[in-house]
């Protein structure tokens, strides 16, 4: 006589071994796309930190950084060097400095920034700040805002060179008509702080891009 009980009981355990071995399998797959699309942003984002440009241009968007009572983080200082650069090569004619005032700080980033330029000789009448933003994508929608409301058509994006592709991303997003003009004095040089910035790039870009949450 068939034990009935003692069949069912290993057809049981066939099966669950089948089923685990294919969530197994499905956890691998997932696993290997998420890394595959994380090493694809990667590469993307350090191909496009070779694009520049230097097109003339109503205005340059100087995308803000630290500061700390009024002092410049290196990052920020080269940002800046940059945009002033441009101006006084004539490729843009205004310069906008985008940051608000971080945690624990009395003066914004921007405001900051804007005192570095008028120190190198740029007029303040051709500087335009914004003081509420805290983040990137804070910072050109504010930008985006000020171009409209002053008729600026389009723009030239100052920010690291490994910043550049999601800087742009946002951009696009704001219907900003810009071109990359990254910093070639970027305080990022060595191995280890460009490995650190792409990572940290990397993961942002990645997480966000699907939703267009930028």
């Amino acid at each position: 006589m068939i034990n009935l009980k003692g069949y069912t009981s290993i057809s049981f355990v066939l099966f669950h071994k089948r089923e685990m071995k294919l969530k197994k399998k499905i956890y691998i797959t997932l696993l290997g796309v998420l890394i595959g699309y994380f090493v694809l942003n990667s590469i993307r984002i350090y191909q496009y930190s070779f694009e520049y440009s230097e097109d003339k241009s109503d205005v340059a968007i100087v995308l803000g950084a630290a500061s700390k009572d009024g002092i410049l983080s290196p990052v920020f200082k080269e940002r800046i060097n940059h945009g002033v650069l441009l101006y006084e090569k004539g490729i843009v004619n205004k310069i906008i400095f985008t940051g608000g005032i971080g945690k624990g700080q009395k003066e914004s980033e921007s405001k900051a920034a804007k005192n570095y330029a008028l120190r190198n000789g740029v007029p303040e009448s051709d500087i335009f700040i914004e003081e509420k933003s805290n983040y990137t994508t804070e910072n050109l929608e504010q930008a985006e805002q000020i171009m409209d409301s002053l008729g600026f058509t389009n723009a030239l994006l100052v920010s690291d060179p490994l910043h550049m592709r999601r800087a742009m991303k946002i951009a696009k997003y704001y219907e900003i008509d810009c071109k990359p003009s990254p910093t070639k004095t970027t305080m990022y040089k060595s191995s280890k702080t460009k490995l650190s910035q792409l990572l940290y790039e990397t993961f942002f870009f990645s997480l966000r891009e699907p939703l267009c949450l930028f």
